[in-house]
């Protein structure tokens, strides 16, 4: 599965100029949880998340007993003062896999999708999860057609349990249940894929 199959498109974007009110809105809005931010072109130049706009953002109450009364710190009022930059992105080909191990390596809850400098589609650990619950059903109901794009109506016995796919080919035919894998990995929702021919079948 590629980036592309996963990402959300056309994405919601903002510019460096923008002020922080307007991009909290945006996120409060629609639910997300960053903000890709591009230039005049559409280019990637920064990323604005939750995490950026709060920091700072809220003042202290004088009531606390602990606290001195002090002069308010000023408050960064465009995008630009908080967005992180440069932006951390991948092309819409990138394996899902790779994808999801730079969300959690880089500790980042949503990654841009570029085409060149221009973002074409966003990533959230939220898709991916989405992704993962997928109905059993569905799913084998994607494989299936897959497979008989491929081989044919009538050739494949298909079962999907939490996502890890089953195929039994009527033929004996190696290469076709190497292909038979790979489409069936390639499913969104797909976790693992096993083959074997009607001969050898070990879930019967």
């Amino acid at each position: 599965m590629r980036a592309r199959d996963l990402m959300s498109a056309p994405v919601v974007t903002v510019h460096p100029w923008v002020p922080t009110k307007e991009a909290a809105e945006v996120l409060s809005e629609h639910g997300f949880t960053a903000l890709p931010v591009v230039d005049d072109d559409e280019r990637l130049i920064g990323i604005v998340t939750e995490v950026d706009l709060i920091r700072g953002r809220i003042p202290a109450d004088t009531r606390s007993a602990h606290l001195r009364p002090e002069p308010p710190a000023p408050v960064d009022r465009t995008v630009e003062q908080v967005m992180s930059t440069p932006a951390t992105a991948m092309s819409s080909g990138t394996d899902v896999a790779d994808l999801c191990q730079a969300l959690v390596d880089a500790k980042i809850r949503a990654m841009p999708i570029v085409d060149g400098s221009r973002v074409v589609g966003i990533v959230t650990r939220g898709d991916v999860v989405r992704v993962l619950a997928r109905d059993d059903a569905a799913i084998a109901a994607d494989v299936r057609h897959r497979l008989e794009i491929y081989g044919g109506t009538g050739r494949w016995k298909i079962e999907v349990h939490d996502g890890i796919v089953r195929i039994v080919d009527r033929y004996d035919d190696t290469t076709d249940r190497h292909v038979a894998t790979l489409l069936a990995l390639a499913v969104p929702g797909v976790v693992g894929a096993e083959t074997a021919s009607s001969g050898e079948d070990p879930w019967s």
